[in-house]
């Protein structure tokens, strides 16, 4: 007795002919047949009767579809010793067919009709085709069958030549049948599984209207009627292809659109609910509601991924004006242009004048982005602060910051940047508006960030350390977004070049050569490839820098916070004889400072500036001038001490009166104030100048030192030693091997001072904060290079 449990299509009709085949014998029938529909008890009795008397098996197929009456009258004769095979279906669903089931296996077993594996398949295509099945096709046909042998049958009977992804007739014919006779409920359900969206069961029940008791008895179904794949919900690949050929397209936009509704309203995922109906390519009025929701969601974390979100709504028919607001902000937050269409406008006055004027900061072109915050709804005049002040009009920028109320972040960020004038008491406030602002989700477009401008004015104040920090925490929080990230990793290039590592410098520009940056971005960008060029000497590299310059300078993108990167561009126009773009820039930041009250710590950058210009033209009445002006300045900042107390000495040198002592004294200050550079510069001219050989040597050696990092080794060209120096490196090995400053300065025929100048900058770029640390950094760095 034996007991063959399979879906529809498990082969459960097979499996009894081989059961019937292993019994034969010789001289009479083995069995007798069954199969539904039969006809009454009465005509039932006499075919057991038969069987018995002739000792035959009776084959009962399909017994779930048999009557109550004949079921127990197949118990009744099981558990009277007559030999029963039966088939059915895995889901037991009345009592009577519980008694036979029962009956027959406590006298015999259950066999469970498992799907194919792939070489079962092969057998299978092979025995139904009449040619040998190659184990590629064999495995592609398992694939889309799931290993039911109804189906793989179906699908390897495909006609020839038909497109691959095309359903089988037989197939479709096949479901066809099975769903015309299930009710209208299941038959939806199926329709709903043949979409592959991965749905929770209450979203399935409403967008098939049935409640959830009479979804799982529809899957039941579905799964017996074998339409899915074995022990799990999904549909059968090939089956699904063939119930969606098989719909009208206006049924299967009904059933999209029913299934997105029911997703809203069940408060699924968005993101999951939008990538499933994606992948079913669902284009209809609710999955184009979920598509937009979803770049909504999407538009400031991830404004890529939201941009194409919005275009699915659109392609599934949104209305452009409700999705407009979220496409301008995700594409300004990619640095691209901002959408301008009647639609876009008529959409969302407000947001689109916050994404306007963040884009004009964006731009460069302050003015214009604090006119258009400063005119928009909330929190726009909160935003519009930075500009207003880079433009030097602080009375404005007051006001503005107390005209409407905005979330936190922005209302701190704006408090700090009011106290710029002032760089070392703006710091403190910027960074605790940047950490503010990193703990808060992100509402609108930043025409700036406190992490670019905190690094800016740190830069100012002499603290390159705390620059880098709020650039390295913008970049790992994402603030801003992508436009925002080139930004801050432009800045921080820019950090590292003024206090002499160039490595961050050059490996941007090689990074950004081809890269299309928003206008005050492209100004950063110039004047990094004119820095690097002005310290390597490379004229050539000078003018490539110059052609990406020359535009921005001609529009005039001058603001406060630019004012050190216009240095490196200003005196690249005197380098390339281009002077007439000096005046009018020089002019806009004069003007600037002075709406600012000329703050000593600008108008000392901006002074800074003209003795630079002075210097590159190597005009002494100039540099005399530029000098006395910083002279007359009341400054309190280190950084600004020393530019003050070196102007003189260097105008100076530049007429040919050198004072060796005081020069180098003051270009220890300088290199103290994080601005090595022109330390070394500021000696080196002065080197060329005096008369006295001796001098001339000690000031060539501390020039020497003071630039001890090489543009050309950043570039890749010659070797170094964990970014070390020649000279660094013989002072390194010098302090591991225990000798003292003065012993290190009398071998190396340097002073003591110096030789801590060197540990120093040693210290700083292997990133040490103790000594333990320091000496164990330089020890890995330097027995590393010994074993190269």
């Amino acid at each position: 007795m034996t007991v063959v449990v399979g879906v529809d299509g498990a082969g459960r009709t097979h499996r009894l002919d081989e059961i019937v085949a292993a019994a034969s014998r010789p001289g009479g029938p083995v069995a007798i047949r069954i199969d539904p529909p039969l006809g009454t008890v009465d005509e039932l009795a006499i075919r057991l009767s038969t069987a018995r008397a002739e000792g035959c098996l009776v084959v009962v197929d399909d017994a779930h579809r048999l009557a109550a009456d004949l079921l127990l009258t197949l118990t009744a004769a099981a558990r009277q010793g007559l030999t029963l095979v039966i088939a059915r279906r895995p889901t037991i669903d009345s009592r009577e067919l519980a008694e036979l089931d029962e009956a027959v296996a406590a006298k015999g077993s259950i066999e469970q009709l498992r799907p194919l594996d792939v070489d079962g398949v092969a057998a299978l295509v092979a025995s139904v085709t009449g040619r040998p099945c190659p184990p590629a096709r064999a495995a592609e046909i398992h694939a889309a069958s799931a290993g039911l042998p109804a189906v793989a049958a179906a699908v390897a009977l495909a006609p020839p030549g038909a497109p691959p992804d095309a359903p089988s007739p037989a197939l479709v014919a096949r479901v066809q049948r099975r769903l015309a006779v299930l009710d209208p409920g299941t038959a939806t359900i199926a329709r709903i599984l043949a979409l592959r969206v991965e749905l929770v069961d209450a979203v399935v029940a409403v967008a098939a209207d049935v409640g959830v008791d009479r979804l799982a008895a529809g899957v039941r179904a579905l799964r017996d009627e074998g339409l899915l794949v074995p022990d799990g919900e999904a549909m059968i690949p090939a089956v699904a292809d063939a119930i969606l050929a098989d719909l009208p397209p206006a049924e299967r936009r009904r059933i999209h659109d029913a299934v997105a509704r029911a997703m809203v309203d069940a408060g699924s995922d968005l993101g999951a609910a939008a990538t499933q109906l994606r992948a079913a390519r669902a284009f209809t009025p609710n999955a184009a509601e979920v598509y937009r929701a979803t770049g909504d969601r999407l538009r400031f974390t991830d404004p890529a991924a939201a941009l194409g979100w919005y275009d699915d709504a659109l392609d599934a028919g949104a209305e452009p004006p409700a999705v407009a607001a979220g496409r301008a902000e995700a594409a300004a937050l990619l640095g691209l242009s901002l959408d301008s269409s009647a639609d876009a406008a008529a959409a969302d006055a407000s947001r689109f004048a916050l994404v306007d004027g963040a884009t004009a900061a964006h731009q460069g072109r302050a003015a214009r982005a604090a006119e258009v915050l400063v005119a928009a709804g909330p929190p726009g005049p909160v935003l519009a602060v930075a500009s207003l002040m880079g433009i030097g009009r602080p009375a404005d920028a007051g006001r503005a910051a107390r005209a409407t109320p905005g979330p936190r972040g922005l209302q701190r960020f704006a408090a700090a940047v009011l106290a710029v004038a002032e760089p070392q008491s703006a710091v403190p406030l910027l960074i605790e508006a940047a950490e503010l602002l990193e703990s808060m989700a992100p509402t609108v477009v930043l025409p700036d960030t406190p992490h670019a401008v905190g690094a800016v004015v740190a830069v100012m104040a002499g603290d390159a350390a705390t620059a880098e920090h709020l650039l390295d925490r913008a970049l790992a929080a994402g603030v801003g977004g992508p436009v925002a990230a080139e930004r801050h990793r432009l800045l921080l290039a820019w950090v590292r070049m003024r206090i002499g590592r160039y490595d961050t410098a050059v490996a941007e520009l090689r990074r950004l050569a081809e890269a299309s940056l928003p206008g005050r971005e492209r100004l950063l960008l110039a004047a990094l490839a004119a820095g690097i060029a002005r310290r390597s000497g490379d004229i050539a590299r000078l003018r490539d820098a110059w052609t990406g310059a020359e535009p921005a300078l001609a529009r005039l993108t001058v603001d406060l916070f630019a004012t050190e990167t216009l240095e490196e561009l200003l005196v690249a126009a005197i380098r390339l004889r281009r002077p007439q773009r000096v005046a009018p820039v020089l002019g806009e930041l004069d003007s600037i400072v002075a709406g600012l009250g000329r703050p000593a710590a600008w108008a000392v950058a901006v002074g800074w500036i003209r003795l630079q210009l002075a210097i590159a033209e190597e005009d002494g009445a100039a540099a005399e001038t530029a000098a006395r002006e910083l002279g007359a300045l009341t400054v309190t900042g280190p950084r600004q001490r020393a530019q003050c107390a070196a102007a003189p000495l260097w105008a100076g040198a530049i007429s040919g009166a050198v004072e060796p002592d005081a020069i180098l004294a003051a270009a220890d200050d300088l290199a103290a104030a994080e601005l090595p550079w022109e330390a070394s510069r500021l000696v080196g001219h002065a080197a060329i100048r005096t008369t006295d050989a001796a001098a001339a040597r000690r000031m060539l050696e501390r020039a020497r030192e003071l630039s001890s990092l090489d543009v050309a080794a950043a570039d890749g060209r010659p070797d170094s030693v964990g970014g070390l120096s020649e000279r660094e490196v013989e002072v390194g090995r010098m302090v591991l091997a225990g000798s003292t400053y003065r012993e290190i300065g009398s071998r190396l025929f340097i002073s003591p001072k110096t030789v801590e100048h060197h540990v120093a900058r040693i210290r700083t770029k292997l990133g040490a904060t103790t000594r333990a640390e320091f000496l164990a950094a330089l020890r890995a760095v330097l027995d590393g290079s010994d074993q190269h």
